[in-house]
């Protein structure tokens, strides 16, 4: 295969198959364990962390366009990943009741992080438009967080001449094992909501296309030179080290009330450094 073709069919396994298989899960068990999910989603977010670290941000900075460049493509990376998460929580927040003054300012289940409560409150009514405009917010969220994971994997793919390495491919598998339970916490309320099993898996499965698309401009963006490389794995970079310490980790100590996801997201941190200098 070629190099595009190797990237797609990486990142469909990754995104699409990653989340459709979550979907699928929470189809036949229609449960979720907070524990599990929070324990798998810190462990994801430290090996995350730890590529972005040793690995996304040092191939950054050798491309010597210079350090300051470096850290205004990861600024830019929080800050709309940021402000693009802030505008569709401060839509949709009201909508669900039981979000409200005395919630907590981080969503504390993933059907909350994904809007997929969002959904499940127009599933409740016979309004047709209202229910796919709810579905479009759903699958607008998560393509915030899908589209700079799939940037993470395309950036290291360009960084590393077209080849896919380790980090590269060690990133689509983490990915595509954190969209598991992403995947599951789509499909449970949909199918709770009325829609039939087989729909909802389809509907989840497409819910991690947009990891497709991140790959791709990351790769594209990352292939042109290298400011272009540097641009893109710090705006990648400062994308993810969003999800991580914006939206994963809190959501993770929320779920599950233990020291546990602390050890778990170190622990994930510890094998991303053996990934990548062992």
């Amino acid at each position: 295969m070629g190099i595009i073709e190797t990237l797609l069919v990486t990142t469909t396994l990754s995104g699409v198959v990653g989340t459709g298989l979550g979907g699928l899960i929470g189809a036949l068990l229609q449960k979720e364990s907070n524990r599990t999910v929070s324990l798998l989603l810190s462990f994801a977010a430290g090996v995350m962390l730890s590529v972005v670290c040793f690995d996304l941000i040092t191939e950054a900075v050798a491309t010597e366009v210079g350090v300051y460049t470096v850290i205004a493509a990861i600024a830019a990376g929080v800050i709309i990943i940021y402000l693009l998460n802030y505008w569709i929580d401060r839509k949709t927040n009201p909508e669900v009741p039981h979000i409200d003054e005395h919630h907590p300012k981080t969503a504390d289940d993933l059907d909350e992080l994904i809007h997929s409560d969002h959904y499940r409150e127009h599933a409740k009514t016979d309004n047709k438009l209202a229910l796919f405009m709810a579905g479009v917010v759903m699958a607008c969220a998560i393509a915030l967080h899908n589209v700079p994971e799939g940037m993470t994997i395309g950036a290291s793919y360009a960084s590393n001449d077209g080849v896919m390495g380790s980090s590269a491919l060690v990133l689509a598998v983490l990915i595509g094992l954190h969209n598991i339970p992403e995947g599951m916490a789509v499909s449970v309320p949909l199918i709770s909501g009325g829609m039939g099993k087989v729909k909802a898996v389809v509907m989840t499965a497409l819910s991690g296309a947009p990891t497709i698309l991140g790959a791709l401009l990351g790769f594209l963006l990352g292939d042109i030179g290298p400011l272009g490389l540097a641009l893109s794995l710090g705006f990648a970079s400062g994308a993810m080290l969003y999800v991580v310490f914006g939206e994963i980790l809190p959501q993770s100590y929320l779920m599950y009330h233990s020291k546990l996801p602390a050890f778990s997201a170190i622990f994930g941190i510890l094998v991303g450094m053996l990934i990548i200098f062992a």
